[in-house]
């Protein structure tokens, strides 16, 4: 079962989501590889991720988001829309 998540940002014309979360190794990795499937540019705020295993939320950041994904911190982010 899916949602209209994907037709409503669309229809306000968003084509990018920038990503923060308390489980990186969950629902950010899992929204991370849907939006990146359905062609959404991303931004990830590293340091507005957090996971229960710090070494994971580390891979994750450093070597599998970056991938698919901008990763940066929340100040370098700020300071770029600025």
């Amino acid at each position: 079962m899916g949602s209209d998540l994907d037709l409503l940002l669309r229809a306000h014309e968003i084509d990018g989501l920038i990503l923060t979360g308390i489980a990186t190794s969950g629902v950010v990795l899992s929204t991370l590889r849907q939006a990146a499937d359905l062609d959404f540019g991303l931004t990830v705020l590293a340091d507005g991720c957090l996971d229960a295993d710090a070494e994971v939320h580390q891979v994750l950041t450093e070597k599998v988001f970056p991938v698919q994904a901008d990763v940066v911190t929340v100040d370098d982010w700020i300071t770029s829309i600025k």
